[in-house]
């Protein structure tokens, strides 16, 4: 998994592999490697690819599909699996909401 998802990372930036090889101080046959599920990178790598591209650990690995990093300082709410696309929109639309009142609060 974590080569199709190195390999979607890196298109999506536009690099060659010779260039995230650069970035990430290592060679781009490893880079090849890695997208190619030949090798997989050891934990020191994938965490330099995980701050490069902004991204956690557990999305390179495939455990999620949300790539936003754990360390970010958002705040995260889980929502059942049974709302669909439409309540998801109506709660960002609330909290939005609520967040312009905040704001409005704190004037």
């Amino acid at each position: 998994m974590i080569g199709e998802r190195l390999y979607d990372l890196r298109k999506d930036k536009g690099l060659s592999q010779e260039e995230l090889g650069k970035i990430l101080n290592i060679n781009k046959h490893s880079i090849s490697s890695y997208e190619k599920d030949k090798s997989e990178p050891p934990d020191e790598i994938k965490i330099r690819i995980a701050k490069f591209f902004n991204v956690s650990i557990d999305y390179l690995l495939g455990l999620t599909s949300i790539p936003n990093p754990y360390y970010n300082n958002q705040k995260v709410l889980a929502l059942p699996n049974n709302f669909d696309t439409s309540d998801e929109q109506h709660i960002k639309q609330y909290i939005n909401f609520l967040d312009y009142l905040h704001r409005q609060r704190e004037q």
